[in-house]
């Protein structure tokens, strides 16, 4: 049986390639980005292991509306917080989460997505990675915000957003320039969450491997 590719192999060939093609003061600065963001202690804002997931109720790519709440009727969640579908990071954590459904739903587990873009953007995202999950919008920032993960992005990050042709406030509707830091929360039915990764380094991401023992612990 064919094996999935690890999020940290893929990423590791990507950076690869943007080093050899792209423009190195592109390079350095995205660089300095991911530095100043991994020095924020974005975990400490966020909800622990034990503590009450904070509840929701948002639009999925087909506009629909899905609540944590309803989502855990049916078994645990793996809740993921990512940028947009412009983040070519996000693209290949979803498509890698994406891969392994089948193994989550083996667990009863539900897999959700949360973004600040657009229902319009996730499902651009959606179609593009052949997700089959819910992929939600969380425009005005409200649920990032509620689990820590919020933050604007000004300055020279700005800056290079916008010389790249990433304007975000197109993408994001309503929230405009914020961005959440990523983090997987894997919730159980009681809504509490057992398992939390939360790094404000864009490029460090939540194994499937990592999330789908979390799940197994919860029948220890």
């Amino acid at each position: 049986m064919a094996t999935t590719p690890t999020y940290a192999d893929q990423r590791d060939e990507f950076n690869a390639g943007l080093v050899a093609e792209a423009p190195a003061e592109l390079v350095e600065g995205f660089g300095r980005i991911v530095a100043e963001q991994a020095a924020v202690d974005y975990a400490a804002r966020a909800p622990k292991v034990g503590d009450r997931a904070p509840g929701f109720t948002l639009p999925d790519q087909l506009g629909r509306q899905v609540s944590l709440a309803s989502e855990l009727e049916q078994g645990p969640v793996v809740l993921i917080f990512y940028r947009g579908e412009w983040c070519p990071y996000c693209n290949l954590m979803l498509r890698t989460y994406g891969l392994r459904a089948a193994e989550f739903s083996e667990r009863g587990a539900r897999l959700v997505a949360v973004s600040p873009q657009t229902p319009d953007n996730s499902l651009t995202m959606s179609e593009k990675n052949g997700l089959e999950f819910p992929v939600l919008s969380d425009e005005r920032g409200d649920v990032i915000g509620a689990y820590g993960l919020k933050y604007d992005v000004e300055g020279h990050s700005r800056e290079l957003f916008e010389a790249i042709g990433n304007d975000l406030a197109k993408v994001n509707g309503e929230g405009g320039w914020i961005l959440p830091a990523l983090a997987v929360f894997v919730i159980d039915r009681e809504a509490i969450v057992r398992f939390a990764e939360v790094n404000g380094d864009y490029t460090q991401r939540v194994e499937p491997e990592e999330a789908l023992a979390a799940l197994d612990s919860l029948d220890r």
